[in-house]
């Protein structure tokens, strides 16, 4: 202590304690009740207040995810549920509507058909116009399909993270896959929409109408909108943030494999297309 300095000035007084003791006490409450609740928020099972985080902030909001322990793909993969149930039901209430007013939807290339493939298709759509049809088979299918993407393509971005280097964790890949899968939200709401203004289904989904007489063209452009390349986009920040890839490997891994699952894809939808002439509602991709 320097010299002629009273010790005293340092010292304080009874009001002055009791000041700074309410301060920390004030202070130590509060770090507690904050503590208190980013657990509380990230022990919750459905954080759906994070929907339009993801869809606004998304770099930012994967940085979150990314730093949190639990997994977290309920949410999504709930809501991306619901959306395409409601697609579906919506559609198969419209279809039903136009077959029992004689209004069916034709194929492109009815009249090159013979007669007798044109009365097995009428007959075929006839003993096809019942609830079973219209609603729970269409409904089990676009669900299958849509659970069964995220586990496919979850499982191949960690497969190929780990290929480029990544640190993820297989419930990473899949919580990041079923935020990073919200556009397709957006698409099955837009969709809804149409359908109740139009009074009909969709017939040409993506750019399927740009091409006629190819099943496999016209199932591979029928995946490809704007909502595709958005999801692609905010896999690429999430696989990115969860993996600790750099851009470019992130950008590869993220790619190559929704190419292949895309590809894969077509072919099933191309097979099963020509088999039967079902349409099914796809929302993943």
């Amino acid at each position: 202590m320097a010299a002629g300095t009273n010790p005293a000035a340092f010292s304080l007084n009874g009001g002055e304690r009791e000041i700074v003791l309410r301060v920390r006490i004030f202070y130590y409450q509060n770090r507690e009740t904050m503590t208190q609740t980013n657990e509380v928020s990230q022990s919750k099972r459905f954080q759906f207040a994070r929907i339009p985080e993801v869809l606004l902030h998304p770099q930012r909001t994967f940085a979150s995810i990314a730093e949190g322990s639990r997994a977290s793909w309920q949410t999504p993969m709930l809501a991306l549920s619901i959306s395409t149930a409601l697609s579906v039901i919506v559609s198969g209430y419209l279809t039903a509507r136009a077959a029992m007013m004689g209004e069916m939807q034709l194929p492109r290339d009815w009249e090159w058909w013979t007669p007798d493939m044109q009365n097995n298709y009428m007959q075929a759509q006839q003993s096809m116009q019942g609830p079973v049809f219209t609603y729970v088979i269409p409904l089990v299918g676009a669900l299958l399909g849509l659970w069964l993407g995220w586990l496919i393509l979850g499982g191949l971005l960690h497969f190929g993270s780990t290929i480029f280097g990544g640190r993820g964790s297989m419930q990473g890949a899949l919580t990041i896959t079923g935020w990073a899968s919200l556009p397709f939200l957006v698409r099955d709401a837009l969709r809804i929409i149409f359908m109740l203004m139009a009074g009909h289904s969709i017939q040409s989904p993506g750019l399927s109408g740009f091409v006629e007489n190819s099943p496999f063209a016209a199932q591979l452009l029928s995946r490809i909108d704007i909502f595709l390349i958005w999801t692609i986009l905010l896999l690429i920040l999430g696989v990115g943030a969860v993996d600790s890839l750099p851009r470019p490997k992130a950008i590869a891994n993220v790619v190559i494999v929704t190419l292949l699952l895309l590809l894969l894809q077509s072919g099933v939808g191309a097979l099963f297309s020509g088999a039967s002439g079902l349409a099914v509602q796809r929302p993943f991709f």
